[in-house]
């Protein structure tokens, strides 16, 4: 009992500064851009209105830019304290694509950030605009890298387990970079926070047209905005098709929960709105026979098209996945019999009983033990994981919460569609500043904390979705967490709490102060 409250008050406070986190990063990403294009206009035509438009979203680009700093350096540093199992487990492969972004991408973007911010009249026009695309720049590369060791860990590729160091050891960069999860996860990812800026731009923007103020740079605030932000929405819509076909192949589980399925078919539909029914339950629980859906429309085959590219494909559901026994084509394109719960524990168990065999046989000198030893398990690794969880029912994550957090982001995705249009149609005709169509600026207004729900439910559906595993198949959460007293840890997330919340609290009263000055 003690360890699962252990890992739950961890995974709290990961989860809390990770999403506090992720509520500065993606407005860094893409006002970062909207930015430049400005400055660039600048340059080219040399118009003051442009300079001082520029500067104007470049004070509420800094306080974001800084609060994303801070909350990114704590984070890093809860790798070592409170999942130093994990730590220990991936360093040498996690720690390389943090430590190229925190030397590279870090210091680039903080530098050029300085030269940007405080270098106006102090350095040549082209000499500010290099440092303002490159600050932009930095910002999306700081993310690459952190994206990357994201998605490693959820696509776990280019890698061997060393038994001599109990540890995974990177044998193939490239392939850890280049992974079809990591290149689809950091487009999803930033044209995420793309969409995320544009729509700030355009909330912030309809408030001066409201208040009648500085309508020029709110107009073409908007007109720059509403254009990058539609294109931007449909490379997420894109991507977040990729998304779901690479979570089809890799973590089939996530797929069930998205979509609430219990029982895998051929020609599988697809959930457009849904409510759950709370009394199902997994084969072999009380509610095993109940309809997981209380109310839902559907699109027929659209799921298995999305998870196996064919009409009538067969998608595994939860009770699938835990009796195995069906067919499955992996994301390497191999097909092999799906093993059951109880054929991968016992595989992962044989992968721990052998690991401690080399261990034992390495002190004694055995070399032919030894070598028995590491060919078991080389033979079992894939499910080295599985030794660690206890029960079927502890392969599910949170049904609901991954259920409602993805029908919600993809929701408002679709709204963001038709908002973007109208803002485009509406300015271009001359339409957006008659009064008539105020009810057009408050919905752009209303949209910020709409657009800011679809980007944490985003993160919720990658990161709940994938429980149990910190890394897939290979170390659940259970086994990953530090060995630190409880106690400490609850402590420690009541003061992030209430330090993130003062800083987010902090934030909104400065930016709603500038926003309130205007471009001065």
């Amino acid at each position: 009992m003690l360890l699962t409250t252990l890992v739950d008050l961890s995974r709290w406070q990961f989860a809390l500064t990770a999403m506090y986190h992720w509520l500065f990063v993606p407005l860094t990403l893409g006002l970062g851009f909207l930015i430049a294009f400005m400055e660039t206009r600048y340059v080219m035509t040399g118009d003051e209105f442009w300079k001082r438009t520029t500067k104007f979203w470049m004070k509420l680009f800094a306080v974001n830019f800084a609060m994303g700093v801070a909350t990114g350096i704590i984070l890093e540093f809860e790798f070592g304290t409170n999942w130093s199992n994990y730590s220990w487990f991936v360093g040498d492969i996690f720690g390389a694509p943090l430590a190229i972004e925190g030397i590279f991408a870090f210091f680039m973007e903080s530098t050029f950030f300085a030269v940007m911010y405080f270098g106006w009249n102090k350095v040549s026009k082209k000499a500010h605009l290099v440092s303002t695309w490159l600050t932009a720049i930095g910002t999306n590369l700081s993310a690459i890298w952190i994206l990357i060791a994201n998605s490693w860990m959820q696509y776990p590729i280019g890698m061997e387990f060393n038994p001599d160091t109990a540890r995974s050891e990177m044998t193939d960069f490239w392939q850890v970079v280049f992974s079809p999860v990591a290149i689809n996860k950091f487009l999803h990812s930033v044209t995420n926070g793309y969409v995320l800026a544009s729509i700030f731009v355009i909330a912030v923007s309809s408030w001066f047209l409201l208040r009648k103020r500085e309508q020029t740079l709110a107009r073409k605030s908007i007109r720059i905005a509403s254009v990058f932000g539609i294109i931007s929405l449909a490379v997420l819509i894109g991507t977040g098709d990729g998304s779901a076909y690479n979570v089809a192949k890799v973590q089939p589980m996530k797929l069930a929960a998205m979509e609430g399925l219990y029982d895998g078919s051929e020609k599988a539909p697809l959930v457009a709105v849904g409510i759950l029914n709370p009394d199902k339950d997994i084969v072999g629980g009380e509610g095993a026979d109940e309809d997981p859906y209380l109310f839902e429309i559907s699109f027929p085959n659209m799921l298995s098209f999305l998870a196996t590219r064919q009409a009538d494909g067969f998608v595994p559901g939860i009770n699938d996945i835990i009796k195995g026994g069906y067919e499955f084509t992996d994301r390497e394109g191999n097909t092999y019999i799906e093993p059951s719960f109880a054929e991968k524990k016992a595989m992962g168990t044989a992968a721990v009983t052998a690991l401690a065999d080399y261990q034992t046989a390495k002190e004694s000198g055995d070399t032919q033990a030894m070598a028995q030893a590491e060919a078991v398990l080389e033979q079992n690794f894939d499910y080295f994981g599985y030794h660690y969880v206890e029960e079927p029912e502890d392969l599910v994550p949170n049904v609901p919460l991954v259920f409602y957090a993805f029908h919600i982001m993809v929701a408002l995705g679709m709204f963001f569609i038709l908002l973007f249009i109208l803002y485009i149609i509406f300015e271009w005709k001359n339409l957006i500043v008659k009064d008539k169509h105020k009810w057009l600026l408050w919905l752009g207004i209303i949209s910020v904390p709409l657009v800011y729900i679809c980007s944490q439910s985003g993160w919720i559906v990658a990161e709940v979705g994938r429980q149990p595993w910190t890394i897939q198949n290979l170390l659940p959460v259970n086994a990953a967490v530090s060995g630190v007293e409880s106690g400490n840890v609850l402590t420690t997330l009541i003061i992030f709490a209430v330090l993130f919340t003062a800083m987010l609290c902090v934030e909104i009263s400065i930016m709603l102060k500038q926003i309130k000055k205007g471009g001065e």
